[in-house]
Order: structure tokens, then sequence, then C-alpha cells
């Protein structure tokens, strides 16, 4: 808009456009505001070519976190759509596995608020079901638990289904490896796996 401003009068502009005068200056102080993304955008391009663009979002987020990075699993896939790094060998063009269907259970509170700077060992784990294709046109999918401040593979397993078992067997993996878990987080984005009863029931029992 800012272009016609010489042209035409500001407020017919905004009458044309129907924007309130609040959002056009926002508009603008954001579009102003340096992207605090920008650095992390230059690493995951720079992981992306190096791994022949093979890498979907959970490789490329284990990487960011190796190198340092404090980010979720979940910005990373944001980013890397913004950006459009989703591979085909693993993504359909048109479609992507998603576990998140809405409130069908309970979800839980947000207690990180995006804040993932733990540095205590089996204090926050971050996990999620990923999903590739194979030969024959069949998908697996892989559920793992990492280790915020470590970035250890704490628990990961295999299904060709994306079912609760996966998400049971993966949990109890990380239990059996490290029983004393009381008071920690585990991150999610809260799909319906992470929203069923079974989920909660499992949760309460370890704390």
């Amino acid at each position: 808009m800012n272009f016609l401003r010489h042209k035409y009068h500001f407020k017919d502009l905004l009458n044309y456009w129907n924007m309130p005068r609040s959002t056009y200056y926002y508009e603008i102080k954001r579009y102003e505001e340096p992207d605090k993304y920008e650095t992390i955008k230059n690493e995951i391009k720079a992981i992306y070519k190096n791994s022949r663009e093979t890498y979907g979002y959970r490789r490329v987020f284990i990487m960011l976190r190796k190198k340092g990075f404090k980010i979720c699993a979940q910005t990373t896939r944001k980013l890397m759509r913004k950006l459009e790094l989703m591979p085909d060998m693993y993504w359909g063009k048109n479609r992507k596995y998603s576990s998140y269907k809405g409130t069908i259970g309970k979800t839980a509170p947000n207690i990180l608020n995006q804040k993932f700077d733990e540095i205590k060992p089996l204090k926050v784990f971050h996990t999620d079901i990923t999903e590739i294709k194979m030969e024959n046109d069949k998908k697996g999918y892989i559920s793992l638990i990492m280790d915020e401040a470590s970035n250890e593979i704490m628990g990961l397993q295999v299904s060709d289904s994306p079912n609760f078992n996966l998400v049971r067997n993966t949990l109890n993996e990380l239990y059996k490896n490290n029983p004393c878990l009381s008071g920690a987080i585990i991150h999610s984005d809260q799909g319906f796996h992470y929203q069923l009863e079974s989920y909660r029931k499992w949760i309460d029992k370890q704390n």
C-alpha cells in the first residue's frame, strides 16, 4: 500500500482495502522488525542442502538441537514449510501425516510456553510421531522421545500403524531405561495420541 500513498489519499486506500488504520501500522511495524528466526532459517537451509534434500523436519530438528539451537520440533516444521523444504521421499506433495485431529480428549496446559532452555537431563522430553514413505506405497511410523538438555534419544519405536501401542511402547522404553522420572515433563504437539485417557494414565502413574 505504501507505494500508492503518493497517488491516493491514505484514508481512501484504507477504505478500499477495508483495513483499520491500527492494522496497517501494526503490519508496517512487523515488517520492519528483524526476523528472529533468520539465523535458524539459514541453518535449516544448510542442513537440508547437506542432506541432499532428504531430511524431514524431525531429523533437521535433531541436528539443530545438536548445534545448540533452542527450538522445538513443531517450530522447525513450520519454518521448513515456509521455506518449502519438505522432501517428497517422505511427504507427498499435497499430503502430510498429522496426528492432530482437534480436541478429542483432554489437552494439557502449555507448561513450557515455548521456553526450551532446560539444562538438566531427564527433566524435559520432546516426543512426536513421524510418517515415512516406504516401498510399494506403504507407510511406516517412527515414534521417539528426546531429552531436551542432552538431545539424547531416550525412546524410539517403529510401526506400520500410528496407533497408541506405538506411543505406549515408546513410553515404556523411556521408563525402562530411566525409572526415576517423577516430575518430568513430556512435551508434544497434543495430537490425538497424547489426548487419550490411556496416555494421561501412563503419565500420572510415573509422576
